[in-house]
Parts: structure tokens; sequence; C-alpha cells
């Protein structure tokens, strides 16, 4: 990667231009030092005390990456691909990482063997994780200068089929804590952490509404904890209180990343809307 010295910066120090400036972590940083040629200047090998001037061109060298994560052909729709980020529209059922019970059928497995398969090796890094019965696009960076441009720079848009009939839009402002007993299961109270969710109402069939959603916080299961609370759980969310007459997982779906690319700036915006809902209970419907 490559980096001009302003004119506005004309004297800064090496490790002060790429950490400010660069966004580059003091764990990049640390790497940098140990990588032959890790940083150079105008081609030439410096260090991190050194002094910069105006206009000269500064490139970090990435170290290489160690992939621990078994590469697994899973094959995972690809929405968009560049040099710095990957997206993947996720199906539902197949976890980001791997856990005790999920070795081999990830979408980190998936993302090693693609990777593998162009001769690249880079570790796999998800800016943004859904859980396993959540559809939709989850982001990822192949450097871990990417990785820590973006954290906490995407902008996510969720969609989801609530039960019930919903119109017009809101906002919940409830904070949510681990539910007495339970080590998954979430719940609105006092003495929770802060969640606020948006949404907005788009379309109503079947007694069941199609509803947008824009997350202030990222809380666990935070959507779905506020839409129970409300009494619209998700369709097939049987944790929280969802019926599963028509789908056997929650529909929760991520639709739209916004983000600025790490290193051209350029504002990015993917979409990637879900099954139809609708038609899938129209379906269990006429064979009811």
């Amino acid at each position: 990667m490559k980096f001009v010295v302003e004119r506005e910066l004309d004297g800064i120090s090496v490790q002060n231009f790429l950490k400010r400036h660069c966004n580059v972590s003091s764990r990049l940083l640390i790497k940098l030092k140990r990588t032959e040629n890790g940083i150079t200047a105008n081609g030439k090998h410096i260090r991190s005390i050194d002094i910069l001037h105006f206009g000269d061109m500064v490139e970090i060298r990435m170290p290489e990456d160690e992939n621990e994560i078994a590469a697994v052909n899973n094959p995972v729709e690809i929405v968009y691909e560049d040099d710095e980020v990957l997206i993947f529209n996720k199906p539902p059922f197949m976890p980001v990482h791997p856990v005790r019970e999920h070795q081999l059928d990830t979408l980190a497995n998936y993302a090693v063997y693609y990777a593998r398969s162009k001769g690249e090796n880079y570790a796999f890094r998800a800016v943004n994780r859904l859980d396993k019965d959540t559809s939709g696009l989850v982001l990822t960076a192949k450097s871990s200068f990417a990785m820590t441009y973006l954290t906490k720079r995407v902008k996510k848009v969720y969609v989801a089929l609530c039960e019930g009939e919903l119109s017009g839009s809101g906002t919940i402002n409830a904070p949510i804590r681990l539910k007495e007993g339970h080590t998954i299961q979430r719940e609105v109270g006092e003495g929770g952490i802060n969640a606020i969710t948006h949404y907005r109402a788009i379309k109503t069939m079947y007694g069941h509404t199609y509803v947008e959603f824009e997350l202030e916080t990222g809380r666990t299961h935070q959507i779905r904890v506020h839409m129970s609370s409300m009494g619209h759980s998700l369709a097939g969310d049987d944790m929280y209180g969802g019926s599963r007459l028509y789908f056997n997982r929650q529909c929760l779906h991520c639709a739209e990343l916004e983000f600025t690319h790490p290193v051209t700036h350029e504002r990015i915006k993917v979409k990637k809307e879900p099954d139809d809902w609708f038609e899938m209970i129209a379906e269990k419907l006429k064979k009811l």
C-alpha cells in the first residue's frame, strides 16, 4: 500500500504518519518493523522513528498471514470483491466462524478455500458477523490494515419478517440484558446495556410484516429481542416467541452494507435482498 505525505505533514515521523493519518494499527506497525522492507520511503527502507517530508512516497509491505482454518469448498455467493475486501452472501444455517460443532462447514472455511484457489493467502477477518441462522451480507477484510480501518465504520441495514401487522416507522430505545438463568437468551430490562433500533414497516401480508432496520448499537440478538418486546417476534424465531409454522429459523437478513473503502476512500454500497418470504408462506398455505 502506498501513501503520499501531504504538504502540511512535512517533518512528521514515520510512526505518527502511519498511525494517525493512514489508519495503521499499533499491532500492524510492530509486524511491519519485523518484516523485511516492511516500510519504505521512495523505494528505500526506513525506520519508524525517521522523519518524512512533503511528497515522500511511503509504502508498506503487508506481512504474510498465518492461517489455521481448514480450506473447504462449501460454495457461498460472492457479491463484491477487490484487492482489499470481499463480501459474501451467507446462507442461513452456516456459522461465520468454526465452533465446536461446526469445524468444516463455515463461511471461514470457504473463504480460505476461495483465497487459495486464486493463489492468495490471507487470514479470514469478518468485519461484521451474523448468527448461524441469519442470512445476508458479510464483509471480510483481506488485510489487518483494512480490518482496522473498517471496524465500527460500516453502515448495516437489516430486513426481517415479523409476526403481526406493523405500519409506519419508529425507534426502540430499550436496554438489553442477559435473561436470568440463561447463557445465550437476552431480554429487555433494567440494568441492561443501552440498545437503539430504528425500524420501518415495508409491506404486510398473511398476518406478517416485512420490516427494515438500522441499528445505532450492536447488541447480541438486538433486533430479535426488541421486536419480541413489542409483541412482533420474528417469524421462525422460537427463542423469542416466534412461531415455526412457516419457517424453521428466524427470518432475519443483512440486506445492505455501506462503507468507505480503506484504500481508495470511495464510498461503496452493496445490496442483496433475501428470499421472498411472503411467497414461501403462500406455498406453505397451499399445502395446509
